[in-house]
């Protein structure tokens, strides 16, 4: 809304006035945000309860022309796989910034929080318990309110397990509260300031290069995409991968899901 009100348009609005504003985001902003800021205007006014011009003809059939002439497809984040991922842990000593990345990238995968999440994660936010961690989510994209949701972290199965190295990671802090993830400074010294959603970014792309990859189609969200990507490989139900991601929809989780296994029984596998 704020978007909106900025260009000098107030609500009500009629569908001339939501047109030209559809047509003047076109080609500067990703067709998902315009159709974002379009959810909102809708919703804004059947708060206050009247006409919603988002529902005329004349709405319509300007993002239908946006939809045709910008495409909807989104670039999205490439996904980090599991041996995406043990080929940047492995590449890891046992530096202080080394034992907090490795706490950082097992964590992020294993719990696909977005890069935002990991960085505002407590210590009193975890829990560890005879199976594993508990980690608690305060706030979400999608839990405006704050209402809260639980993940479980068993202990792994592998040589990189995210409940040791997440305690390994801890017991250097030695902090009782407070952010897990803080920063480091290039002498190795540990302070208590809370990394930012871009740092997580910074490090993904950074331990990413470090195991050969070329870092530019990754970022923060490739830990959150490659952990729902290779859950559904192995085999796990769409409703407990949605227990972890926190997606209401299949439709919504399938969105994340990379085209990494289009070879995996192709069709045309069973002609020629």
């Amino acid at each position: 809304m704020e978007h909106f009100e900025a260009t000098n348009r107030v609500i009500p609005a009629t569908p001339h006035d939501v047109a030209n504003y559809l047509a003047e985001m076109a080609g500067q902003y990703a067709v998902a945000t315009i159709q974002r800021r379009l959810a909102s205007l809708s919703k804004a006014h059947r708060t206050l309860g009247i006409e919603d011009p988002v529902k005329s003809e004349l709405v319509k059939s300007t993002m239908r022309g946006i939809r045709r002439m910008h495409g909807i497809a989104q670039r999205q984040a490439a996904a980090i796989l599991r041996d995406d991922l043990f080929a940047m842990l492995d590449k890891l000593g046992d530096r202080s910034k080394d034992i907090r990345d490795r706490a950082l990238l097992l964590l992020g995968f294993a719990t696909a929080m977005r890069r935002s999440e990991i960085a505002l994660l407590n210590i009193e936010d975890v829990e560890f318990v005879s199976k594993g961690v508990l980690a608690t989510l305060r706030r979400s994209k999608t839990d405006q309110e704050a209402q809260g949701r639980k993940i479980a972290v068993p202990f792994g199965r592998t040589r990189h397990c995210p409940v040791g190295a997440l305690k390994a990671w801890l017991d250097l802090l030695n902090q009782h509260d407070g952010p897990i993830f803080v920063r480091i400074n290039k002498h190795g010294q540990i302070s208590k300031s809370r990394i930012s959603g871009e740092a997580v970014s910074f490090v993904v792309k950074t331990r990413i290069y470090d195991a050969g990859y070329d870092p530019l189609p990754f970022s923060g969200h490739s830990l959150r995409a490659g952990f729902a990507t290779s859950a559904a490989q192995a085999g796990a139900s769409s409703h407990k991968i949605r227990q972890t991601t926190g997606h209401r929809a299949e439709a919504s989780l399938a969105r994340y899901i990379r085209d990494t296994d289009l070879f995996t029984d192709a069709a045309i596998g069973r002609l020629l």
